[in-house]
């Protein structure tokens, strides 16, 4: 692996890192009902071809979430194997998701400006 390589991944990384929070409010606020991580994990595969959001990152980031009080969740038997754990979002979490979105896009368009900017 090249320096290049490692950098790429490093980046990646971080980045992936700091929206998380915003993508499981967004798809947790756009379905409407609760869901467990690997519903949620599903949609972010087929919704985002390099989602790169694993399963190491989702769960400790939902649980985050949880316990800042912008999800909520239940623990239901499940037929097919363990129990699971379903989240649904807060009220707290759509207004935070309003917020961080109005963030998202004034970062994004800062980013882009720069990016696109004639040198």
């Amino acid at each position: 692996m090249t320096e290049n390589d490692v950098q790429q991944r490093k980046f990646q990384k971080e980045l992936h890192a700091g929206i998380t929070s915003l993508i499981l409010l967004a798809v947790l606020d756009k379905t409407g009902e609760p869901m467990y991580g690997y519903q949620i994990a599903k949609i972010l595969g087929g919704e985002l071809s390099e989602s790169n959001v694993k399963q190491g990152v989702l769960y400790p980031a939902l649980r985050s979430l949880e316990g800042s009080g912008l999800l909520t969740s239940i623990v239901e038997p499940s037929v097919s194997g363990p129990p699971r754990r379903y989240y649904q979002i807060t009220e707290a979490g759509r207004d935070s998701l309003t917020a961080w979105k109005k963030i998202w896009a004034n970062t994004r368009d800062y980013v882009d400006g720069i990016l696109q900017a004639k040198g």
